[in-house]
């Protein structure tokens, strides 16, 4: 976690956990049920920014009333199966990497740590897929599927401390996403445990079905609302024999994002297109341009045919050193300034959103306009990291110091970049998910289609007792 609770943060004001009750039944079930006040003060937060200065300062904010931590689907299904029955909200956590509160256990809840379902059950180097638990870390599931040379090709920067199933739940996309695609284009298979017990087995048939509409990917991106994700079976690819670098330098970032689409609508699919504006590329690389990094790997042929397409389309751009691209994946995972910054007062965010390329470039310089309005924000900068045949991903970076009020300033942040870009009609989240941070604009974002989704809730989770309030359904938002 960014931020250590400080020694003595716990000697008073814990509250009890239980009810006795609830715990005698989860400890009927044979799963390991933990009610220390370490575990319970832990479990209560997430990487959520906003958490940082309470956890410096040695407040809790959310005491869960237990941590049980299942080892099987067969114990989640009990552990559900009781916490149904007392009516007890209940957060599925596997690494707890969320940055939207999303794997927040709230007061008086269940915190269901997955971690201990963390086998790698089989891996079909023929058909190349593998079957996992929702607990595996990510290195530990690429090295297993290395052995067979391959790979999954999903690498967020929470690689090292998010899970199989928290890349599922939250919609994730992995830094290579350009060529290995996203979660949701790599799961064939899914395990999932409802609200009263139900074990679902779903996909896990083939590359393709025509059997009625996709019910496994109802279940992905759900952050644990609608159901708990035990099991995935994942597609692999084989580990890339060959790699090539280049990186350039466009006078403005309208220039860059214009020759990224047209890289992306001649179908060549580098894995790293990462395109930043004059601010970030200052920082992050050193030069007085906008920066586009590209990084491509596969078989020789398809890479040596992308980077030249790459090339003939960056023809109007300055050449950089190519070590700019050693220079990101060496730093690409560093978020080690983030704790230090908050516990100094200053508050610090990145948003990610999506739009078709029509309406990226007016969408980026509205949301840098309204955010530069913010009278305490001081550092308004953008980066396009994932890149589409119709659009693409944009991050948004703010950072300001507030005389006081860090809530109303983070909040205000986040609404303002949020309705800007439902304003151009984008995508409010491209894969860290709604957590509870964006949970306010769902309804908004969905549409018309935000009754389906209530719908669904209802009646998979009709005691709203799964994930309440995140993804703005079962309860108030925060």
């Amino acid at each position: 976690m960014p931020t250590e609770y400080p020694a003595g943060s716990f000697a008073s004001e814990v509250p009890e956990p239980g009810p006795r009750p609830l715990l005698d039944d989860l400890v009927a079930t044979g799963v390991v049920v933990d009610t220390s006040t370490a575990a319970r003060a832990e479990h209560g937060r997430d990487w959520w920014p906003l958490s940082i200065p309470d956890v410096a300062a040695g407040r809790v904010p959310y005491w869960p009333s237990v941590v049980v931590r299942p080892q099987s689907t067969t114990e989640v299904r009990d552990v559900l199966i009781v916490a149904s029955r007392h009516k007890v909200p209940v957060t599925a956590q596997g690494g707890r990497s969320s940055v939207v509160g999303g794997s927040v256990a709230p007061s008086g809840g269940i915190a269901l740590d997955l971690t201990g379902l963390n086998r790698v059950l089989q891996v079909d180097a023929v058909s190349a897929t593998v079957r996992v638990e929702a607990g595996v870390f990510g290195p530990d599931l690429e090295r297993s599927v290395r052995d067979h040379g391959l790979t999954v090709g999903h690498f967020p920067q929470s690689f090292d401390l998010s899970t199989v199933g928290g890349w599922i739940a939250c919609r994730g996309a992995g830094q290579y996403s350009n060529r290995y695609g996203k979660i949701e284009d790599m799961v064939r298979g899914l395990t999932v445990v409802l609200a009263n017990g139900d074990v679902l087995e779903l996909g896990g048939r083939g590359p393709r079905q025509a059997v009625g509409p996709d019910l496994l990917q109802l279940f992905v991106g759900s952050e644990g609302t609608l159901g708990v994700i035990t099991e995935a079976t994942l597609v692999l690819h084989s580990v890339a024999p060959f790699e090539k670098r280049a990186a350039f330098g466009f006078a403005t970032f309208d220039e860059g994002l214009e020759a990224c689409r047209r890289i992306m609508q001649r179908d060549a699919h580098p894995a790293v297109l990462r395109l930043y504006d004059e601010v970030e590329s200052k920082r992050s690389f050193d030069v007085d341009h906008c920066a586009l990094i590209v990084l491509d790997e596969g078989d020789a042929r398809l890479v040596e045919a992308t980077m030249s397409i790459v090339t003939e389309e960056c023809s109007s751009a300055a050449t950089l050193d190519a070590a700019s691209v050693e220079r990101w994946l060496t730093h690409r995972n560093d978020v080690g300034a983030l704790g230090p910054l908050w516990e100094r007062g200053y508050v610090v965010d990145t948003v990610e959103v999506a739009g078709d390329w029509a309406t990226l470039e007016p969408m980026r310089r509205s949301v840098i306009a309204a955010l530069g309005q913010l009278a305490d924000i001081t550092v308004a900068s953008v980066h396009q990291s994932h890149a589409y045949l119709d659009g693409a991903c944009l991050y948004f970076t703010f950072a300001g110091k507030p005389q006081d009020d860090i809530v109303g300033l983070y909040r205000g942040a986040w609404d303002v970049v949020t309705r800007v870009v439902l304003e151009h009609g984008g995508a409010i989240s491209h894969h860290h998910g709604v957590g509870r941070n964006r949970a306010r604009f769902v309804s908004d974002a969905l549409a018309s289609g935000y009754p389906l989704l209530t719908l669904l809730k209802e009646a998979l989770d009709p005691s709203n007792i799964m994930n309440p309030g995140v993804l703005g359904v079962g309860g108030e938002p925060w």
